[in-house]
């Protein structure tokens, strides 16, 4: 299935449970646009039907090279932060949405494409990736979510220092900053994201959505409140269908049969 018109610069393909999002602009090294950003916040805000997981992945050599600088133009202060809170409104409708995201990284993933990167829940890279922010060369600053997002992974020591000099990680250097989940060799990725992606459709859709809303929340409060507020979400899950059916399984030894949403 595929839902270009209502999703451009999108192609998507839904099967099994999974839908694989492939970011459509390989002339432009997927550098994302406005309407490119405002397409993905869109399909993850109200994900179709039946989609328990997502696979992301670029067309082409590369997975995502940024903000596309051929739309740069003159703005106000004013328009230039609406801008920035159009990507942060995007972003967060993939971290903190319905459904587990699987990103499968090669070639470029700079600037606004490692914000990007990093709105994903599992991340699986090739040896062919690089890792760059080069706001700093090009005099302006990240507006993606990347001063929360990135800091969050790798320090906020580290990702000045990349600002600063513009400087590239490779795949092994930022696999061991925590950016990427799993190394693969070339043309490899696309295949494990989906295994991954396979894997995480078939949890508790309710576990799953738990998880994305309640852990970068309670990661942010105090640690009593965390605390708390770890108690109140496992009482909620355990004590559901799905946490006996996971238990039953368990003992039985078989898989478990999760109903679905």
């Amino acid at each position: 299935m595929t839902r270009d018109a209502a999703f451009p610069g999108l192609r998507v393909e839904i099967g099994d449970g999974v839908a694989t999002l492939h970011l459509a602009r390989p002339e432009r090294r997927n550098a994302l646009s406005e309407e490119l950003v405002e397409a993905l916040g869109h399909f993850f805000a109200s994900p179709p039907e039946g989609v328990r997981a997502a696979v992301l992945l670029g067309d082409g050599d590369n997975f995502c090279a940024g903000l596309d600088l051929a739309e740069h133009r003159e703005r106000t202060a004013v328009e230039v932060m609406e801008n920035s809170q159009l990507w942060h409104r995007a972003f967060d409708r993939l971290e903190r949405g319905q459904i587990p995201i699987v990103s499968a990284l090669h070639g470029a993933v700079v600037g606004g494409g490692l914000e990007l990167a990093l709105s994903t829940h599992v991340r699986v890279a090739e040896s062919s990736v690089f890792y760059a922010l080069p706001e700093g060369r090009l005099g302006i600053f990240v507006g993606g979510g990347g001063s929360v997002r990135i800091a969050r992974i790798i320090g906020v020591d580290q990702m000045r220092e990349l600002m600063l000099t513009g400087r590239r990680l490779s795949a092994d250097q930022g696999h061991h900053l925590g950016i990427s989940h799993e190394l693969v060799g070339a043309g490899q990725a696309a295949e494990r994201a989906h295994e991954l992606a396979a894997r995480v459709a078939s949890n508790s859709p309710l576990a799953n959505r738990v998880m994305l809303a309640a852990l970068p929340h309670i990661g942010e409060m105090p640690a009593e409140e965390g605390l708390w507020a770890e108690s109140l979400v496992a009482a909620l899950t355990q004590t559901t269908e799905d946490a006996a059916e996971g238990v039953r399984a368990f003992l039985e030894k078989r898989q478990p049969r999760f109903p679905r949403e």
